[in-house]
């Protein structure tokens, strides 16, 4: 376990929603990846800093053994917490879905075609994929910033996303894919 060292630094959304402008403006398609990659090193200091959280919190000092019908209640409080927004956390078949309904990286008047919580996803994937001590790939479906309800990201194994990609390519519903 590592400590929480205070190393999560408090920005606003609309530096992120700003950094995402530029970015797309400047790297066109790539901005998409470096956002993600981004994304993922915070990911990875998030999960040091929740750890520190949940432990001072619960006492449980490996989120690895946090119940999984906690998971949802914890992380949520956590991230509302660091000012992203409160998200839920339930699984959809092979999958787990998190969902943001009022997401700090969302922003609805961006008119966005297409999910642009890039940062957030490289984010999940970060910090999922070290609970799960291994690879965990994260996809965005739903997004607030393309005039959806809410932010849905899917969480899972890269096959089982891929999964995914490729129903939906071919016209399919990522919950037919997902058997959810």
């Amino acid at each position: 376990m590592t400590a929480y060292d205070g190393s999560v630094l408090g920005l606003g959304s609309r530096m992120l929603h700003r950094l995402r402008d530029v970015l797309e403006r400047d790297l066109g398609d790539q901005a998409a990846q470096a956002m993600q990659e981004a994304g993922y090193a915070a990911g990875d200091e998030l999960y040091d800093a929740w750890t520190g959280w949940l432990a001072e919190r619960t006492g449980v000092a490996d989120p690895g053994e946090l119940d999984e019908r906690h998971l949802s209640q914890q992380l949520g409080a956590f991230f509302a917490g660091l000012g992203w927004g409160h998200l839920s956390v339930t699984r959809l078949g092979a999958a787990l879905a998190v969902d943001a309904e009022q997401w700090a990286e969302a922003n609805p008047e961006s008119g966005s075609v297409a999910p642009s919580c890039h940062v957030t996803s490289g984010m999940l994937a970060g910090l999922l994929g070290r609970l799960a001590d291994g690879h965990v790939a994260v996809m965005e479906i739903e997004c607030r910033s393309r005039g959806d309800d809410r932010c849905r990201f899917l969480a899972g194994a890269p096959e089982t996303l891929q999964a995914v990609y490729d129903g939906a390519t071919a016209g399919r519903d990522y919950r037919d894919v997902l058997g959810g």
